[in-house]
Formats: structure tokens, sequence, C-alpha cells
């Protein structure tokens, strides 16, 4: 038996627009409510099912391995909604995207602190990259 990722659930004050944030951001589409959940599958069949909670979220991290042609077109999207975005998942360095492992990557969250992260190259697949231990 092969183990996958199905699904996991994400923790949103408004499940509605947190999916519709992250299909817009990248380029994915919102599926029909399931139950409680507001899913967003991602290209490899993962499912992010959104459900609402009006008690405090713990940010979360989600990584997104993408193309070096989905980067640009994601990154641009995250520029043109304004989004604060950082080199490190510390938020030490805002403005600025890492070269880890030859590829570069982006961190920025979403409406309800979630950390998401683009990045182009798995860590620790090789490349120079910047050495800032910017792993997610």
């Amino acid at each position: 038996m092969t183990v996958q990722l199905n699904h996991t659930i994400v923790a949103a004050h408004d499940k509605q627009a947190s999916a519709r944030f992250l299909a817009d951001i990248l380029g994915l589409r919102v599926s029909p409510q399931y139950g409680p959940f507001v899913p967003v599958e991602i290209p490899n069949g993962v499912t992010l099912d959104y459900m609402d909670t009006s008690d405090e979220i713990t940010p979360q991290h989600y990584a997104f391995l993408v193309s070096e042609d989905e980067f640009d077109t994601i990154f641009a999207r995250v520029e043109r909604a304004g989004l604060t975005y950082w080199a490190d998942p510390f938020h030490h360095r805002p403005g600025e995207i890492n070269r880890n492992d030859g590829g570069r990557g982006a961190y920025f969250d979403d409406p309800n602190g979630h950390r998401l992260e683009i990045l182009t190259r798995p860590y620790g697949s090789g490349g120079q990259g910047t050495g800032d231990g910017g792993q997610g």
C-alpha cells in the first residue's frame, strides 16, 4: 500500500473567502461545498478542506511546489494583491524571495494568518541557496 496525503482541514473564519483566496492566488478552483467543508483540490489530488471556526486560529504552514513558470505567475498575483511576502518562514526578510537549493521561494500569509509558501525546488534537492535555513 502506498501512503498518500488525501486531504487536510484548514480552519478559517470565513471558509468561502479563505478557499477563494487560495484558489485565486494559486490559479485553482474552489470545489462545491461538501458537508461543512469548502474544498480546494491541488493538482496532485490533495484537498485542502476549509472549515469555519469561531475559535482563535493557530496558524499552520502550507508549502506548494511549483514550476518556475508557475512561480512567476503566482508571485505576480501575490504582488498584484498587495500581499506582504518574505524570503523566510520567520518573516525576517520582507520583500525578498529566497534561492534555496538553486530554486526560488516566497512566503505570504492568508487572511487567517496561515503561512503559505511557494517554492520551485524541494528542500535538500541540491543547488546553491542562500543558506538561510528557510525550510518550511
